[in-house]
């Protein structure tokens, strides 16, 4: 009889799993010990770990893999034939990798594996570590998986690495044998090929030993001061409720501190270059002012750390640090710098899987970061998003586009994957303000924070925020403009004067539905504007220009190709102009003015 209560129990929990991966959220959970010897001679390293791994979600687990980024650093790997095969190589990497020799490139050798003292299968696969379970993992259970690894750190040529073209010692990114996130979507074990990353939110203790002249920086909290034995330093870092890891060292870096907004120490790693300390000192204070932006417009950054760091091969965003290089002028270093900051809430925070939605990343970094670099630098342009407005419109018209849904390493070129991640994902972004107010996207996007942080929203989490902020439905504009290459091209097809009342037909040319505003300017020298809602959003925006009066029209509904409204007797028409904010990614926008004879 007991036997068959554990059973009914057994199974009653395996069904309330299956009901949460239906019906609500879980996420799996993942900390990290690790403790590393660098040899900055061989540019070789020795590696400890100890993870303990939970798992929340509803299914058993009989294998688990780990991410080797530094195996695509090799010749014949993925990346190294994608760079060279590819249309458009990123000319960082181009054929580099395959020009590497065995002490330049970069390797990440397991030597023993073993989870709860057991020792277990695991085979190389490329960047990633393909290991068997020598016990299932349970719903709701815990195991430790212990790793010793030997790693060979490659020449800096993207992201990560040695001696970078501004003399950085080490840019630590990736650098440790990574579990792969398991979500509601099964496992994520994508190769490491050009793209960005993926990982399991958890506490990390770090203790890195390296000779004593480095200086280092990153990811986490200092944990004292490093400790001296032998010619090397140790420095111990923590790192709470964060999903990866970063650090960099060198020993001529400059080490600045500067306090930031709520409390948050500013930390600034540059190299001793006379050419670049004046620009590194002026960006320190203008990183507070962005920190604080961001704080307002998104949420509030929940560490008491961030650190900026020359290192690296561009930008690129890491926890509580950013890795850029830094011999640039002012502009252009105040414009990475607001560009990495800002993905700490727009991918770090809201932790979204970049292969497969690189657009929420990249796309909604760049929308805020614009909006930042404008306030901040007292900018006073218009449309701060107006360059990701012209990207867009050229991909849309080039015949070579293709939807936002494609796997971030399976664009056809690159030049593909940057306009969508980027200028279409700002589009995205900015053009949602068109369709629901921008008072309703700026609260969209804080109750976003608010309800995904520390979680991973996926495109589907974002739009519903939208849809309970403004009361509209939403799920047609997420479809249309985000998962195909449908474009939007309204027009005004006629405008016709009949006993003083003029007719104006308006037609819907691109596949893809908008909301239509338009003004109207008459020779009396009065203006109007006219508002004409999608059916299918079921409801409409507020007036973003209040000085004007404006019409509310009846809906639009989808298939019908043209629209029809008259402007009443009494009011002579000078000028029609369908959106003239160009917030809506109209791709032919001649068609959009109408100008009396």
């Amino acid at each position: 009889m007991k036997f068959l209560k554990n059973s009914l129990w057994a199974l009653l929990c395996i069904t309330m799993a299956h009901a949460q991966n239906n019906m609500g959220y879980w996420q799996q959970k993942v900390d990290y010990q690790m403790e590393i010897d660098v040899d900055v001679e061989k540019w070789q390293y020795e590696g400890k770990q100890e993870i303990t791994y939970t798992n929340n979600s509803p299914d058993v687990l009989d294998r688990v893999f780990y991410h080797l980024y530094f195996n695509a650093f090799q010749p014949g790997s993925e990346m190294d034939v994608r760079s060279r095969t590819i249309g458009d190589p990123d000319p960082r990497v181009g054929s580099r990798i395959a020009d590497l020799s065995p002490s330049e490139v970069g390797y990440i050798k397991p030597t023993s594996l073993t989870q709860d003292g057991t020792a277990i299968n695991y085979s190389v696969a490329g960047t990633v570590l393909e290991v068997d379970l020598a016990t299932p993992l349970q719903p709701g259970q815990s195991t430790v998986l212990k790793m010793e690894w030997d790693a060979q750190i490659p020449i800096q040529i993207r992201r990560s690495g040695r001696n970078s073209k501004e003399g950085v010692a080490l840019s630590m990114t990736q650098w440790f044998p990574k579990l792969a996130e398991y979500d509601f979507q099964g496992w994520h074990a994508d190769p490491y090929i050009a793209r960005e990353f993926h990982g399991v939110w958890g506490d990390f203790n770090v203790s890195i030993t390296i000779d004593a002249e480095y200086i280092v920086g990153g990811t986490g909290y200092l944990q004292g001061e490093p400790k001296k034995r032998r010619g090397k330093k140790t420095w111990v870092f923590d790192a709470p409720d964060v999903h990866d890891f970063t650090w960099a060292a060198d020993p001529y870096y400059i080490h600045d501190t500067y306090a930031g907004p709520n409390g948050v120490e500013l930390n600034f790693y540059y190299k001793n270059n006379p050419a670049i300390i004046e620009n590194w000192k002026k960006l320190q204070p203008k990183t507070a002012e962005l920190l604080e932006y961001f704080n307002e417009h998104i949420g509030p950054y929940p560490y008491k750390q961030y650190s900026v760091i020359q290192g690296g091969d561009g930008g690129m965003e890491y926890a509580m640090c950013t890795l850029i290089t830094g011999e640039r002028n002012f502009g252009s270093l105040f414009g990475v710098t607001a560009h990495e900051l800002a993905h700490t809430w727009f991918q770090f925070l809201l932790a979204t899987n970049e292969a497969k939605h690189e657009w929420m990343d990249e796309g909604f970094t760049s929308y805020i970061s614009a909006l930042a670099e404008n306030e901040v630098m007292e900018e006073n342009r218009a449309n701060p998003v107006a360059g990701s407005y012209r990207g867009y419109n050229f991909l849309a018209t080039s015949g070579q586009e293709q939807p936002a849904t494609t796997h971030a390493d399976r664009y056809a070129s690159n030049r593909s994957y940057g306009i969508t991640a980027y200028s279409k994902g700002a589009v995205f972004m900015a053009q949602l303000g068109y369709v629901i107010g921008k008072e309703n996207l700026d609260k969209t996007i804080k109750q976003y924070f608010k309800d995904w942080a520390f979680k991973h929203p996926t495109p589907n989490d974002f739009i519903r925020v939208a849809e309970k902020v403004s009361g509209m439905e939403l799920d047609w504009y997420l479809t249309d403009f985000m998962q195909t290459t449908n474009t939007i091209d309204y027009g005004i097809q006629s405008v016709v004067e009949e006993n003083g009342t003029t007719k104006v037909t308006l037609e819907r040319i691109g596949l893809m539905g908008m909301p239509v505003d338009i003004y109207a300017e008459f020779e009396d020298g009065t203006k109007a504007s006219y508002y004409i809602p999608l059916q299918m959003m079921r409801g409409e925006k507020d007036n973003p220009t209040p000085d004007v009066n404006r019409t509310l029209l009846g809906d639009w509904a989808w298939a019908y190709p043209t629209y029809e409204f008259e402007i009443p007797a009494g009011k002579k028409v000078k000028r029609l102009e369908i959106d003239p904010s160009k917030l809506m990614a109209d791709i032919a926008p001649e068609n959009n003015t109408y100008v009396a004879e």
